[in-house]
């Protein structure tokens, strides 16, 4: 895996470039802080905000020579796969059960996916899957979630995902039917929000019974700006926002969750993923290809995706594997381009930063507490390759740490060290360009939310205080907060 080893190198040696290891929070908001325009520092995009490619473009600074790998990245993130055998060997190796027939399918205009458009309708979600595991059941069980050599433990017939589609002469694994129940919140000023809570029943499942003690765990895709620039933020500086034992007292006690990464044959924290249980995006794309698509790579080499040794047709269908790719679906060069691709989708430029009623807004953001998680700023260390990522100061208004957000949110799904009720800090950065990307608001793990004020009150736990002090807020000031954090 001569490619995929450079990887690991790359990887390997990011150190802190001599920068803070936490840059501080700011007191003054009479005008925007020195770079806060430039979300991704001089890697933030160059191109205009205000249509639906808006998270699509290269690194502002990426350079004419590296721009030619972004745009044949993208057409292989773009890329839709069909199954084994083919005409072409380049771009089959399907299934036999999927999710989606592309990574575009998913993160559509590499933005953020959404629940089905009729809720109780089981079907294809776009871009909303559904994650299943088991509880350990033996000693070696518990000592492989111990290790972090696995962070969750696979149902045993239907594996670590719900396949909704199969190739020709499979069944899909089943569908998930949805049903919200609807519950009226109140604001302090007499203004009424309903909330929308979810419910999930499996249906249709075509292999057999499932886990009576099965773990379903609800996922939305998220954007894809700004991910190279969260890999290149040393491990210290967020380790430098952990307070697990609230040392400090102000009700905030994130943690990071830790595993290893095969990539790099080590321990790490996580930053990707809803919970932080994804180390690289090295990684996080290996095991989309694998648990989304059914395609094979160096570090998932089945061409059966994720079917299990119960699923014995599917083990031993055709695959697409290849002696000219490495004996996978997608050789070291094509993933080494698309991984290039998805390092380097730029985060887009602020809206508007210098607005009185918009630093208003961010006077509340951090009056109310939501700065304590959605810390704003890192600076990146050095990022072997790729220098244009090294060195910047970034705004992504995550701490990339776990977080209890109350039974509200939780799903009851562990996943490595992170509990049931635990997830990480999403990035704020571009959210709100989501409707004009997407085409929707529909916010947090599963899509419940259908705007930022929803998402805001579904928070409790260590969110609590924070979604308490903003409901108390008169509307005017509410008002401020959304439209600040709509111009990240």
């Amino acid at each position: 895996m001569p490619l995929i080893a450079g990887l690991v190198i790359a990887r390997a040696n990011y150190g802190n470039g001599g920068m803070d290891a936490r840059p501080a929070l700011t007191d003054d908001f009479t005008a925007p802080e020195p770079g806060e325009d430039m979300p991704g520092g001089a890697a933030t995009s160059r191109h205009a905000t205000g249509n639906a490619d808006a998270f699509s473009h290269a690194s502002g600074n990426i350079g004419f020579r590296k721009e030619l790998d972004f745009k044949i990245g993208n057409s292989i993130f773009r890329r839709h796969w069909v199954s084994s055998p083919a005409s072409t060997d380049a771009s089959d190796g399907l299934g036999p059960l999927f999710n989606v027939r592309g990574c575009q399918d998913c993160h559509l205009k590499d933005g953020r996916g959404h629940p089905p458009p009729a809720a109780d309708t089981p079907g294809p979600g776009g871009g909303l899957l559904f994650r299943l595991s088991v509880p350990p059941r033996t000693g070696a069980d518990k000592a492989l979630l111990d290790s972090g050599k696995a962070t969750v433990l696979p149902e045993p017939v239907y594996g670590g995902q719900l396949q909704d589609m199969a190739i020709q002469g499979f069944e899909p694994e089943g569908r998930v039917k949805i049903t919200y129940d609807e519950k009226k919140v109140s604001f302090a000023d007499g203004e009424i929000v309903s909330l929308r809570a979810p419910r999930y029943e499996l249906t249709g499942l075509n292999y057999g019974p499932i886990s009576s003690d099965v773990m379903v765990g609800p996922r939305i895709a998220p954007a894809m700006i700004g991910l190279g620039l969260l890999e290149a933020v040393p491990e210290e500086q967020i380790l430098a926002h952990a307070d697990p034992d609230d040392a400090d007292g102000d009700g905030i006690s994130g943690r990071p969750n830790r595993m290893w990464s095969r990539l790099n044959n080590k321990g790490m924290v996580g930053r990707f993923g809803w919970k932080a249980n994804v180390p690289t995006i090295v990684e996080q794309n290996a095991d989309a290809f694998s648990g989304d698509i059914g395609i094979s790579t160096a570090l998932h080499p089945s061409g059966a995706g994720d079917c299990t040794q119960k699923q014995a047709k599917c083990i031993e269908a055709p695959s697409g594997n290849s002696p000219k790719y490495q004996n996978v679906e997608v050789g070291d060069e094509l993933f080494k381009l698309m991984t290039f691709y998805t390092q380097n989708l730029a985060v887009p430029k602020r809206r508007n930063a210098d607005d009185p009623e918009i630093l208003k807004g961010k006077m509340l953001f951090h009056g109310v507490g939501c700065a304590g998680c959605h810390q704003p700023k890192f600076v990146t260390g050095q990022v072997p390759e790729q220098e244009h990522l090294s060195n910047q100061l970034i705004w992504p208004y995550t701490d990339m740490l776990l977080h209890d957000m109350g039974e509200g949110l939780a799903d009851g799904r562990p996943d490595g060290r992170a509990s049931g009720q635990e997830w990480r800090t999403a990035p704020l950065w571009g959210i709100g360009l989501t409707e004009t990307v997407n085409g929707h608001t529909q916010f947090l793990h599963d899509g419940r939310a259908r705007n930022v004020t929803e998402a805001i009150l579904w928070h409790g736990g260590e969110g609590q205080k924070a979604r308490d002090a903003f409901a108390a807020l008169p509307k005017v000031d509410r008002d401020r907060l959304l439209a600040f954090v709509n111009s990240l």
